[in-house]
């Protein structure tokens, strides 16, 4: 077993313990993003949200804010610092909506050196080490931005064996960027996909498990999408056909109206508390919750 890069540095795998493998404690969208509820820029309210996740026996956040999307990880390490809960801050982008100029501005190997800097070097600013990297697509359709960044992604990737984590909008476009990942030379086992659940689809999230990536479900308690049932469903279909070590699940709590400290919810605590005593009480055993909450992000993360 490897290490995984949080913060404030390297760690050992079965140090992670329980993880959400997708959330966000800092985050500021450009100025072309009018729903400013999506903006996260309280240190206060975002520490005590981190207390919350650790009070319920919450070890590992991975934090998802992108460099278009207001990434800060000096202050990710003073949180980490301030609460003992280890998290792992990210490099690469979001989506083209929120890109910098620079973006196209630079060249593809230049795009790659920034991200590989960041895994191995650390950020200019604060010289913290991001522990995985970040690409995304936009609804259906791959924008050619989002191609140039991808395959700066991977070029990174290769260099540094660093884990890569994709955002797919509303779940679409997964066979797509995998296909240019593997372009690539990227090992799919590497890659995780994100906002899976959005697409509900068994059909497609079963042909995408087949690719060998990791499965993430980041919705729970989300119902104004649809009810939890749905989810329980389709995570137990997964498991099912064979899928059960490739599953992730984690909130992807990224507006103030998610979390308590900001005055919302359902908050950090709610899948931990909630949505795996739903899962148990569904059929799922306590050791493939195990799996999908301590064996699988540390087998995606400690790759050091």
């Amino acid at each position: 077993m490897g290490f995984a890069r949080t913060v404030l540095g390297d760690i050992k795998g079965e140090d992670l313990g329980f993880t959400y493998t997708h959330e966000h404690l800092y985050a500021v969208p450009p100025v072309c993003q009018k729903d400013r509820d999506l903006e996260l820029s309280s240190y206060e309210n975002s520490v005590k949200e981190l207390l919350n996740f650790k009070s319920v026996g919450g070890q590992t956040l991975v934090e998802a804010s992108t460099l278009d999307y207001g990434r800060n990880l000096g202050l990710l390490k003073k949180m980490a610092q301030e609460t003992g809960v280890h998290v792992i801050g990210t490099t690469g982008f979001n989506k083209h909506i929120y890109y910098p100029e620079w973006v196209e501005e630079k060249s593809v190997e230049e795009i790659a050196d920034l991200l590989a800097g960041d895994i191995t070097e650390g950020d200019k600013e604060s010289g913290v080490r991001a522990g995985f990297i970040k690409i995304g697509t936009w609804y259906n359709q791959i924008h050619p931005l989002e191609e140039k960044t991808t395959i700066a992604a991977a070029i990174a990737h290769n260099k540094t064996g660093a884990p890569v984590w994709g955002h797919t909008e509303a779940g679409t476009m997964g066979m797509e960027v995998l296909d240019l990942l593997e372009q690539e030379q990227v090992d799919l086992t590497r890659v995780a996909l994100g906002h899976l659940d959005r697409n509900a689809d068994e059909y497609y999230l079963l042909k995408l498990a087949d690719r060998g990536i990791y499965i993430q479900f980041d919705g729970p308690g989300k119902v104004k999408y649809y009810p939890d049932s749905v989810r329980v469903a389709l995570i137990k279909s997964l498991i099912a056909h064979g899928h059960l070590n490739q599953l992730l699940i984690s909130g992807d709590m990224g507006r103030a109206s998610y979390l308590e400290a900001y005055g919302g919810g359902p908050g950090f605590r709610f899948i931990k508390t909630k949505f795996i005593a739903r899962l148990l009480d569904e059929g799922v055993t306590q050791e493939q919750i195990d799996t999908i909450f301590i064996e699988n992000p540390r087998r995606w993360l400690a790759v050091f």
